[in-house]
C-alpha cells in the first residue's frame, strides 16, 4: 500500500457504516485521519461501530448532526455510495464546499497494485468475476494474484493493505460510486453496456445516469485502455468524445471490432481464441461479457489458455443466471440479480429449451410489452408474484401464454413453476423487477428462491 500524506491529521466525515464505511475508516486511520462517522441507523450495538470507537472513532449513530458540519471544519466527506445527494448531511457538505469522495477513490489512491474497472447496467458482476478469474490464473504462475473488489461486495479498502505492486484488483464500479468519482485512472477501464430506465430514481436523467458511468474513464490518459460496446452507437459517440485512453471494442456480431463472436467461436481479428460450444454460461449477453473479460485479460497479459481455462468451467455469478441443478430432468436457473427490464430481456432468450418463467416483484411503475416478443418466442408457461404479478400477466396474454398463473409469493411460485414444466424444459427465476416489495435485497431474494427449489428436491 502506498503512503499518503493527504488525509494525515485531516478531519473527516464519513457517512454511512456499511462495508465500505467500515472500511474505509480502517483505513485511513493508517494514515492518520482524525475520523467522525455518522450513520441515521441506531448503531449502540453495532459490533464495527464500537470496533471504530475503540480504534479512537467518532461514532454518531441515530441521526444526521447538521450542525455539527456548522460548527466544525472537515477537509473531506466520504460518502456511502448509496446514498442519495438529497440527503440533508450531503446537501451541507456541498453548501460548505467540503470535497464529498466515495470510497473507491480513496482506497484506489493508495493501492499499490495495478487496476482495471468494470461498470454498466448489466452484466459488471460476471465479467468482473471472469476477469479476475483468468487474470488470477495467469499471476498465480508467478505467484501473484488478481482480486475482485467493489461494488461486488469487498471493499476496496480493505484489499489495498494486503494486494502488493505484482498483484492485480479487478474492481466492479457502480454509476452510484462513480458519480462521486473525481480523479479514477484505472490501467483498464470497460463499460459493459448502458441501458435506459436504470437507476433514475437516483440520477434522475439518463443523461446523468451515462455522465456518471463515463467517470470511469473520463480521467485515464493515452497511456490506459478503455473496453467500450461498439454495438450502442450513441453510447460510443460519447465515449469516443470523452476518453483519452486506448480504445478497443466489443461486438456480438460486428467483425469491425476488436472483439466479436463469430460463427463458432469468439475472435479478435480473425483469430479463434475460444469455441462457443466450449464455453459454459448460457447466453448470448454472457457471450459479450466473456469477450470484455478477454479483451481486459489479454491487455494485462493473460493467453488463450488462460482464457480458455476459465472459460470452459465458470458457471455464473451467484444470483446472475446462476444454475442451480437439474431436477427430473429440468434445469433450473436463479437470475434473482434481474432487478429491471433490460435484465430479464437477455435471460429469457439464453436458452434454446422451452422456458418455464417466474417473475415478479417491486412495481416501480413500468409497464412489461417490450418483453412480448421475448415470452412468445422462448417462454410456454409463467408463474407471476408480488406487486407486478397483473402488469406481467397482461404481457403474458399478448404473447398469447396459454398457462398464466398468479400467486402471491415466490414460495408458492416455485411449486407451482415444476408443475407446469416437463422433462427437458428450464425453470427460469428472472423477475424483472426490484426485490423491495417481499425481500431485502435481491441477494436474499435468490437465496430463498434457491432453498424452495431444495424443498421441492425433498419432497
Amino acid at each position: 500500500m502506498k503512503e499518503n500524506s493527504k488525509f494525515s491529521n485531516k478531519k473527516v466525515l464519513i457517512l454511512g457504516l456499511g462495508k465500505s464505511g467500515f472500511a474505509v475508516s480502517k483505513l485511513l486511520l493508517k494514515f492518520g485521519a482524525d475520523i467522525t462517522l455518522n450513520d441515521s441507523a441506531d448503531l449502540s450495538k453495532n459490533e464495527h461501530a464500537k470496533e471504530l470507537e475503540g480504534l479512537g472513532v467518532r461514532v454518531i449513530g441515530g441521526y444526521h448532526p447538521i450542525e455539527l458540519m456548522e460548527k466544525e471544519h472537515f477537509d473531506y466527506f466520504i460518502k456511502n455510495p448509496g446514498i442519495p445527494y438529497e440527503n440533508p448531511m450531503v446537501q451541507k457538505a456541498e453548501e460548505l464546499q467540503v470535497p464529498i469522495i466515495t470510497e473507491p477513490e480513496v482506497a484506489l489512491s493508495v493501492s499499490e497494485a495495478p487496476y482495471v474497472c468494470v461498470t454498466g447496467s448489466n452484466g459488471k458482476t460476471t465479467t468482473v468475476m471472469l476477469t479476475q478469474q483468468i487474470l488470477d490464473h495467469h499471476l498465480q504462475k508467478s505467484g501473484h494474484h488478481a482480486y475482485a473488489v467493489g461494488n461486488i461486495g469487498v471493499p476496496i479498502s480493505e484489499v489495498v493493505m494486503k494486494a502488493t505492486k505484482d498483484d492485480l484488483l479487478v474492481v466492479e464500479i457502480s454509476s452510484f460510486q462513480l458519480m462521486g468519482v473525481t480523479d479514477l485512472n484505472p490501467r483498464v477501464a470497460a463499460i459493459v453496456d448502458i441501458y435506459h430506465n436504470v437507476h433514475l430514481d437516483y440520477h434522475k436523467t439518463f443523461d446523468n445516469y451515462v455522465e456518471a458511468k463515463l467517470n470511469v474513464t473520463r480521467f485515464q490518459t493515452a497511456d490506459n485502455y478503455f473496453v467500450a460496446n461498439f454495438d450502442q452507437k450513441d453510447i460510443l459517440k460519447r465515449e469516443q468524445e470523452i476518453s483519452k485512453a486506448k480504445m478497443i471494442t466489443f461486438s456480438e456480431s460486428d467483425s469491425q471490432a476488436d472483439y466479436y463472436i463469430g460463427k463458432d467461436a469468439l475472435e479478435s481479428h480473425g483469430e479463434k481464441i475460444i469455441a462457443d460450444d466450449d464455453i459454459k454460461l448460457p447466453g448470448i449477453h454472457n457471450r459479450q461479457n466473456c469477450l470484455v473479460a478477454i479483451a481486459i485479460s489479454k491487455i494485462m497479459g493473460a493467453d488463450n489458455d488462460d482464457i480458455k481455462a476459465v472459460l470452459t468451467t465458470f458457471g455464473g455469478a451467484k444470483h446472475r443466471l446462476q444454475y442451480v441443478m437439474t431436477l427430473d430432468d429440468r434445469k433450473i436457473y436463479n437470475d434473482s440479480k434481474s432487478t429491471n427490464i433490460e435484465a430479464a430481456s437477455v435471460a429469457i432468450p439464453a436458452f434454446k429449451q422451452p422456458e418455464v418463467w417466474i417473475a415478479g416483484g417491486l412495481d416501480r411503475g413500468f409497464v412489461f410489452d417490450e418483453l412480448v416478443p421475448l415470452i412468445k418466442k422462448h417462454v410456454k408457461s409463467v408463474v407471476l408474484y408480488g406487486e407486478t404479478k397483473y402488469l406481467l400477466a397482461d404481457a403474458a396474454r399478448k404473447a398469447r401464454i396459454k398457462d398464466i398463473v398468479i400467486v402471491n409469493t415466490l414460495q408458492e411460485a416455485v411449486p407451482r413453476a415444476y408443475e407446469l414444466s416437463e422433462a427437458g424444459d428450464v425453470i427460469l427465476f428472472s423477475p424483472a423487477c426490484a426485490s423491495w416489495d417481499q425481500f431485502r435485497t435481491f441477494e436474499d431474494r435468490g437465496d430463498y428462491f434457491i432453498n424452495f427449489v431444495k424443498e421441492l428436491k425433498t419432497k
